[in-house]
């Protein structure tokens, strides 16, 4: 089994993408609930935020694991060479990579107060949603819109385990603070979801939200969600906030190969390079604009 879940992470979770990734979501994201708060007068990441980033690492494995069973039946028509569909692995191998998963990551933050409380939430609803399309076939992979809605509160939650880790460090209560820094990370991750399935020629059976709202509107809309992310953020990041506006050199990269070079896909490494640096920038602004003392 040890040898299979190998496999498996090597071919459905490049570390060298998805700990980068991670890490720089729950240290970045963690700093942007900081810059928010004004009750957060001095600032530096802490024992905390490590258990935070190495939380992240595990979660994103158990997350693609789970979405890797979810889209098993369709795999195996449309993606028979991923390790699952192809028999790297077996869905009984996830199943006990989630649960021993699941068992370390309330282990590493038993203590933590609100923040396990979040975490368990958020594992909880993962779950819920598997057990809905396992039990129930809902919602259909097909129905890309009602599928992002069924899963987009993992984002959310995910995040709020970031900001309860910050109340946990703090010893605050819970602030309506909390409001932007949501909806700037939630935007920021949307343009990756969106601008990854843009594209002018469907492949067989795939399944991307231009089929709902056409080409170019998903195009739009993957743009646009970019846009607001950094719109929010400057309203709350300070003096030092205009160094989040630097990702959207990515989105300008994308779109100029998109739009005026006549791609068939939106280039697929902008997205990722904006949300990471957006991740990253992040923390830089907090340790530039916060008492880090």
């Amino acid at each position: 089994m040890i040898g299979r879940l190998g496999r498996y992470v090597l071919g459905s979770y490049p570390p060298a993408f998805y700990l980068p990734y991670g890490i720089s979501w729950a240290v970045g994201v963690t700093a942007l609930f900081t810059l928010a708060d004004p009750r957060v007068t001095g600032w530096r990441p802490d024992v905390g935020v490590l258990v935070a980033a190495l939380t992240f690492a595990i979660d994103l494995l158990l997350m693609r694991a789970l979405d890797d069973i979810r889209d098993l039946d369709y795999d195996r028509e449309h993606n028979p060479g991923r390790p699952l569909p192809s028999g790297a692995v077996r869905v009984s191998d996830l199943a006990v990579l989630i649960g021993v998963g699941v068992v370390v990551l309330l282990v590493l933050n038993a203590g933590r107060g609100i923040a396990l409380v979040a975490l368990a939430a958020q594992l909880g609803y993962a779950l819920l949603v598997l057990a809905a399309d396992r039990l129930l076939g809902w919602p259909s992979g097909d129905d890309v819109v009602t599928g992002l809605l069924v899963s987009f509160p993992v984002q959310i939650l995910i995040n709020l385990y970031l900001y309860a880790g910050v109340l946990h460090q703090t010893g605050l209560g819970p602030s309506w603070h909390a409001v932007l820094p949501l909806l700037t990370a939630a935007t920021a991750y949307l343009h990756l979801e969106f601008a990854r399935k843009v594209t002018r020629e469907l492949r067989p059976g795939e399944r991307s939200y231009v089929t709902v709202w056409g080409v170019e509107r998903t195009a739009v809309l993957s743009v646009v969600s970019a846009v607001v992310s950094v719109v929010v953020a400057l309203t709350f990041t300070g003096p030092w906030g205009w160094l989040v506006v630097l990702p959207l050199g990515f989105v300008v990269l994308g779109a100029n190969a998109f739009w005026r070079g006549r791609a068939v896909r939106w280039p697929v490494l902008p997205p990722a390079l904006f949300l990471l640096s957006s991740f990253v920038l992040y923390l830089v602004v907090a340790l530039l604009g916060k008492d880090t003392g």
